[in-house]
């Protein structure tokens, strides 16, 4: 293949790439030598990937023998201990298996039965060059626990009987009628009402059928890969195989995806291959005494705004256990896909840190700054996907959290691209904090709203959203607080009066999702509990507020009290997620705008045979408001977010002066570069949106 070739469709898509074709063959070069060397040398990506069955402690239920492998250099002598052995580094060696640091042993029955019992503790003790043992947790274990003895965490031998380990039932569900991805960001130790760390069970029982009633086809779990600091929100990663103990068992883990399955929702994985926890005791800095054991040495290993450790995405091992960490996931928990988080720190050696991305296409394909081993890592990584998924005859999902822009990203590999499926728009909610932040209703901007909404590469796919987990910590403010704060506490009961900042509040936060979702991109995203407007903030126990749970919980009991307000916002939510599963608008073409009226205050626009009319203005209402429209014919409502069961003012009823079901029928009257054009009454601070009833 020749080098144009390589990189035809990303030029296709953005022929100004032309420039930097040389570096985009480059970067095809290096993922395909890579891949050429992993086959020669592993026999296949999914091979090399699946070494998690063989690398760390394996059980054969056949032989009754228990097996370890593990990647150790630098080291003299490598032992177990454990409970099963007394701690004594002389009782179990390991014996070094070739010149690439590789020891292993083989552990015989005893009594015919597993040396090691299940859920004993064990650690990898490790004689280094100056006589010093240390002792680490194992990096490929699959259970660690809170220590009762002390605050560390420990590695367990997780070997449950067969006949108590989770089978799945249900198969994974496929994207149904090319639907956009609506997706319910979801932390499991937080989904409980109770000041309390939430369970695997609970989310089974509890919280699923909360997302399924919403409409979200998928849920992206956060602060599964276990991590010794709670209140890091899981992005401070000890280690990589381990579920969290915090929430129960692998096997609970299991039942609640595959329950998931059950109900049609997809079950992403938020995966940090970003970087890893400083932390020595617990996670995998200094594991073998040195600071380059699968991260770059020096400062270069170094995140210094987070704290953490720096992977090398150039080193052969430092592969198979991310590669392997993905294929782990995907294989033995059933999930569909990941959300990369951190994409932005592993693109660049700068990390993205005092850097202000303009746009400048130089900022992405400059050697001194782009990271292209990171590049080559996603790129094995989407190819790892896509080779499992022909196997599973199944698309697996990727999303890229990465505020940069970077040109390609979401472009499949075939195709010149690096091969994510959608990146989040991370311009959108803090354009949205900014505006409620700063600006009176009068003074929004909606050339500059409709703008960022609609500014995004064409042929990449982005996820859309006002708010996520970030906006929602303790230190910011999420959209239901910046509007509503000064009387969430006494006015969310509809014994109470509904005043004026509360019925802004509603109004406005069902504006913004609405047309956020509508015209943001080719998914959506929501963090639990923000779409009925969650009153408090979310803070994790620390020290600094006494270790209290009180904020680290979901309030979902709010949504089934039926003198609270919340319900109306939970209701606008459902409504809003079937008008994709219903008319398919995520998954079609970008939006026309017709209209953003800076003094009316009012956006029209159509997308996938839907007409979108939202008016901002805070006080005025506008009858037989005139907006143009492609296809005549006869238009009915669809959605109306003045409706009462959307805590509206019901302002527009269901049938006109005659008593017939309300409708609307176009002239052909070209109006806003629209061939036709209809009248309707909008009211202040109301979405509408109609649906092709009958063409003429």
């Amino acid at each position: 293949m020749s080098d144009n070739q390589l990189i035809k469709g990303v030029l296709d898509l953005d022929p100004w790439l032309e420039p930097y074709s040389g570096e985009l063959v480059h970067r095809q070069k290096h993922f395909t030598h890579w891949y050429n060397q992993l086959k020669s040398s592993e026999g296949s990506l999914s091979n090399f990937a699946s070494s998690y069955k063989e690398y760390g402690l394996h059980a054969n239920w056949d032989t009754k023998q228990i097996t370890i492998i593990e990647y150790i250099p630098d080291v003299q002598a490598v032992s177990i201990v454990g409970d099963f052995n007394h701690w004594d580094f002389n009782s179990h060696p390991l014996n070094k298996v070739n010149d690439y640091s590789l020891w292993k042993l083989t552990i015989d029955t005893i009594d015919g039965d597993f040396a090691i019992a299940h859920d004993s503790r064990y650690k990898i003790a490790m004689k280094l060059s100056s006589g010093e043992i240390i002792y680490r947790l194992c990096p490929w274990s699959q259970r660690c626990t809170p220590s009762t003895e002390n605050s560390l965490y420990e590695s367990r031998f997780w070997n449950p009987p067969l006949s108590e380990q989770y089978q799945f039932k249900h198969p994974r569900p496929a994207f149904k009628d090319n639907l956009g991805v609506k997706i319910y960001e979801c932390h499991v130790g937080i989904s409980t009402p109770n000041p309390e760390v939430g369970s695997y069970k609970n989310f089974t029982h509890n919280i699923l059928p909360i997302i399924h009633q919403l409409g979200y086809d998928t849920i992206q779990l956060m602060a599964i890969m276990e991590h010794a600091y709670y209140a890091s929100f899981g992005y401070q990663v000890t280690n990589f195989f381990a579920a969290s103990s915090r929430y129960g068992t692998p096997d609970e883990l299991k039942e609640l995806i595959d329950t998931a399955h059950k109900l049609g929702i997809r079950v992403l994985l938020d995966v940090v291959h970003s970087h890893s926890s400083k932390n020595v005791d617990d996670g995998l800095n200094m594991f073998n005494g040195t600071d380059h054991y699968l991260f770059h040495g020096g400062p270069k290993g170094s995140h210094d705004q987070w704290d953490s450790r720096l992977f090398n995405y150039a080193n052969y091992e430092t592969l198979r256990f991310l590669l392997s960490n993905l294929k782990y996931y995907l294989d033995v928990y059933k999930f569909d896909g990941f959300r990369f988080d951190g994409v932005t720190s592993m693109l660049y050696k700068h990390h993205g840190l005092g850097f202000g991305f303009s746009g400048d296409y130089n900022e992405y394909f400059n050697h001194d700054w782009v990271d292209n081993d990171a590049i080559n890592y996603f790129m094995l990584a989407h190819k790892l996907m896509e080779e499992i998924g022909v196997e599973e005859k199944f698309i697996f999902t990727s999303i890229a959290e990465d505020v940069s822009g970077m040109p390609t990203l979401c472009v499949p590999i075939n195709q010149g691209g690096i091969g994510f499926d959608y990146r989040l728009s991370m311009a959108i909610p803090d354009m949205w904090i900014k505006i409620l932040k700063h600006l009176q209703d009068e003074q929004w901007d909606l050339g500059n709203i409709i703008h960022t909404l609609t500014n995004r590469r064409h042929g990449e796919k982005c996820i859309a959203y006002c708010e996520s987990h970030d906006q929602a910590l303790v230190g910011d403010k999420t959209i239901a607080f910046w509007l509503m704060d000064k009387e969430m506490y006494t006015n969310m009961s509809v014994l109470t009066e509904n005043t004026p900042v509360i019925d802004r509040g509603i109004s406005l936060h069902k504006l913004i999702r609405l047309l956020t979702f509508s015209l943001g991109g080719e998914g959506y995203l929501n963090f639990e509990g923000n779409e009925f407007g969650h009153p408090e903030w979310l803070d994790f126990p620390r020290v600094g507020n006494g270790e209290s749970y009180h904020y680290a919980r979901r309030q979902f009991n709010l949504i089934k009290d039926d003198l609270l307000r919340y319900k109306f916002l939970f209701n606008f939510d459902c409504a809003m997620q079937r008008l994709d599963t219903n008319y398919k608008v995520l998954s079609s073409p970008q939006a026309y705008v017709s209209l953003k009226h800076e003094g009316d205050k009012v956006v029209v626009f159509e997308r996938n045979g839907l007409l979108f009319i939202i008016n901002f203005n805070p006080t005025q209402s506008f009858p037989d408001y005139k907006v143009g429209v492609e296809t005549p014919g006869v238009y009915k409502i669809v959605l109306n977010s003045d409706d009462e069961q959307f805590g509206g003012h019901s302002r527009i009823g269901e049938t006109d002066g005659e008593g017939k079901p309300l409708r609307f029928f176009t002239n052909n009257d070209s109006w806003n570069n629209r061939a036709n054009s209809l009248f309707i009454y909008i009211p202040s601070r109301t979405a509408l949106v109609l649906q092709l009833e009958d063409k003429v």
